[in-house]
């Protein structure tokens, strides 16, 4: 072949490819520029959210790639590219990699989840999966809590994200029950007195919402009240031990009789 059948064959393809190559650098510079804007349009509605930090860089990165990945095929495409087989392909291996690491996943996107919603924070006291504990550490795939005994325990967030969990710091105050069995025979309206002694004598009890002393069962061998006061929730645990020796301290004092349970044995002797 001479030169001019060369070019005669080349110059339809330079200009028809060439075209295509042009137009398709257009497109990643168009296509760049509105990946640009659409992240940061997710960071500032992240911002908005008080979104973790280390989530907000990581939604944002993964969701820059996930663009990306979707131009470069657009593009490929524009080129002539049959993408057909790649991206079933690529489907089958995501999902075979899904299926193997879906435990993970599910931790990953429950860690999502609690991070973009916010079910709790870290120093919050919380109980879920069979665990108390304030939360130390929240990351991507578990939660960690250190329990009032200062174990460590990490809790998948997978599970946490889909089980029922009792947050008790969420409340500014928290409502204090206590139990307390006295005499037959003794003077209700004695103890309740001394209750509500105690009760004002301690400047952490609320007065609003007022304590509660009822009488709530005439037991085997006690009659018991309920003696409910309210605090702080940080002040949840000292108001309660405090109060239970306080009661026991005045009782005592006052002649106010604690019982406990008691059972007669009667001996018979038989000839």
């Amino acid at each position: 072949m001479d030169i001019d059948s060369i070019m005669k064959t080349l110059t339809p393809l330079v200009v028809e490819y060439g075209l295509k190559l042009l137009g398709a650098i257009a497109f990643w510079f168009v296509g760049a520029y509105i990946i640009k804007i659409i992240v940061k349009l997710i960071g500032k509605s992240l911002d908005k959210r008080n979104t973790d930090e280390s989530l907000k860089l990581f939604l944002l990165n993964i969701t820059k790639k996930l663009l990306y990945v979707a131009l470069v095929i657009s593009i490929m495409t524009m080129l002539g590219v049959e993408m057909t087989s790649f991206i079933a392909i690529l489907g089958a291996f995501g999902l075979a990699v899904g299926m193997a690491l879906s435990g993970t996943l599910q931790n990953f996107a429950g860690g999502v989840m609690i991070l973009l919603f916010k079910p709790f924070k870290v120093g919050d006291l919380i109980e879920a999966q069979g665990y108390l504990g304030v939360v130390n550490e929240i990351q991507i795939f578990n939660t960690i809590l250190k329990t009032p005994d200062n174990k460590t325990i990490i809790i998948p967030n997978g599970g946490l994200s889909n089980a029922s969990m009792v947050n008790y710091s969420t409340e500014e105050i928290r409502r204090i029950d206590l139990s307390l069995g006295i005499g037959y025979g003794d003077d209700v309206e004695k103890a309740r007195q001394i209750l509500n002694d105690i009760a004002k004598s301690d400047s952490r009890i609320l007065t609003a919402p007022a304590p509660f002393i009822g009488l709530t069962e005439m037991a085997d061998s006690s009659v018991n009240l309920t003696f409910r006061v309210w605090a702080k929730g940080a002040d949840y645990w000292a108001v309660y031990f405090t109060t239970n020796e306080k009661v026991y301290n005045e009782f005592n004092k006052q002649g106010i009789n604690i019982p406990f349970p008691q059972m007669d044995v009667h001996l018979f002797k038989q000839d």
